[in-house]
């Protein structure tokens, strides 16, 4: 069972390939990624002369893919796919006594993560192991080690672990996620090795707000669904790092547009603060002000859906329920402007004054921010 956010569950089938492939440079993407698909299906099988020549057939199937490298090269393929698979890793984690992100999430969470180097540092999205008391990571070889939470970057929503074992997989490079084209085929790699494997397309690139105090920029829409995206692997057609899976959305095209698949966390917004999490456990420099409420768009409006137990906004007399008008003299109507301007007040610890409707009354709350960090709690060191 996957750990998320509470969104409303879809019941989807899997979709056709969207239209609009038709370039011969798309064409060879796609035949290149079918391919590597291919290779993950028969990999677990030895590389007699049947499987090679099922992964080569897949691979030449369309005429543009006689120059293509996985087409002169099914055992290439094979093997770098068996590579790709082995930098997968199934994700548990048991959080603390009293976690305060369990009554949204539960206590158990389960999701993958993807090994990045040699260290055996390993990304996920943050919301499977925040406030972990305990955690395992296993491989593609069935080995389960401990890991230890290094960061969560609340920002960006990313996670950083590292196996207190070595693990049998090779690292997965870091690639460039500016450089994805719409409709542009990727893979999809959770942990569970070759039946979990799929190949989507890239819907749309653009921010995304989510209710919980979250935005990212240039996020990565997907489509078709997989429905084990929490930590899964975007992988793009040359083997690279692209995307952390987030979320599954209604709308991958645009907002209002129903076609269902998947939000990634652009792996761009990870490799500028890595370093810095690794070595220090956070990026540098002043945290985001938290506020502690959940909002909801609805027709122009913000409308509180949660306020955490004694956190700022909780304090400070937010309820849920209450719509939110402004932030200070400003008026604001969706979730991007809403942070925006919280954020561009100052750092964590500001005074943020929000104007808000509650019940009947027109009210202007003050609320002291603070580091999200402080809020959430920590595995005790005794």
């Amino acid at each position: 069972m996957q750990s998320q956010p509470r969104f409303e569950k879809l019941s989807v089938a899997r979709a056709t390939s969207p239209t609009g492939i038709a370039s011969p440079r798309a064409r060879m993407m796609v035949v290149t990624l079918f391919a590597l698909t291919a290779a993950i299906v028969f990999m677990n099988r030895s590389h007699a002369d049947t499987g090679l020549v099922r992964v080569q057939a897949a691979a030449e199937s369309p005429k543009d893919a006689a120059k293509s490298p996985a087409a002169s090269s099914p055992t290439t393929a094979a093997l770098d796919a068996e590579s790709m698979l082995s930098a997968i890793v199934r994700v548990k984690m048991r959080a603390v006594p009293g976690a305060r992100s369990s009554s949204t999430l539960g206590p158990e969470r389960n999701g993958s993560g993807v090994i990045i180097d040699a260290q055996g540092h390993i990304l996920t999205i943050g919301y499977i192991v925040n406030e972990a008391d305990s955690i395992e990571v296993t491989g593609g070889d069935n080995k389960t080690v401990p890991a230890l939470l290094v960061a969560y970057d609340h920002a960006t929503g990313i996670g950083l672990l590292r196996a207190t074992l070595p693990l049998k997989g090779t690292p997965l490079p870091l690639g460039q996620s500016a450089a994805l084209a719409i409709r542009e085929p990727v893979m999809i790699l959770p942990a569970g090795g070759r039946e979990s494997a799929s190949v989507a397309y890239v819907m749309s690139r653009r921010s995304f707000a989510g209710g919980w105090e979250y935005f990212v920029d240039n996020a990565i829409f997907t489509a078709p669904p997989t429905m084990n995206w929490s930590g899964a692997a975007l992988v793009n057609r040359e083997g690279k790092l692209v995307g952390i899976g987030s979320l599954l959305v209604r709308d991958t095209m645009q907002p209002g547009s129903p076609l269902p698949g998947n939000m990634f966390v652009p792996i761009d917004v990870v490799q500028p603060i890595l370093a810095e999490l690794i070595q220090n456990g956070k990026r540098s420099g002043p945290q985001q002000p938290w506020l502690g409420m959940s909002t909801e768009e609805s027709q122009g409006r913000l409308f509180g859906t949660r306020v955490s137990p004694e956190g700022p906004a909780d304090k400070a007399g937010i309820r849920r329920g209450d719509i939110v008008l402004g932030v200070g003299a400003d008026t604001v109507q969706n979730l991007e402007e809403f942070y925006r301007k919280v954020w561009a007040i100052g750092p964590a610890g500001a005074e943020v004054s929000i104007r808000v409707l509650q019940g009947p009354q027109l009210k202007e709350i003050r609320i002291r921010s603070i580091d999200r960090n402080d809020y959430f709690r920590e595995k005790s060191s005794t």
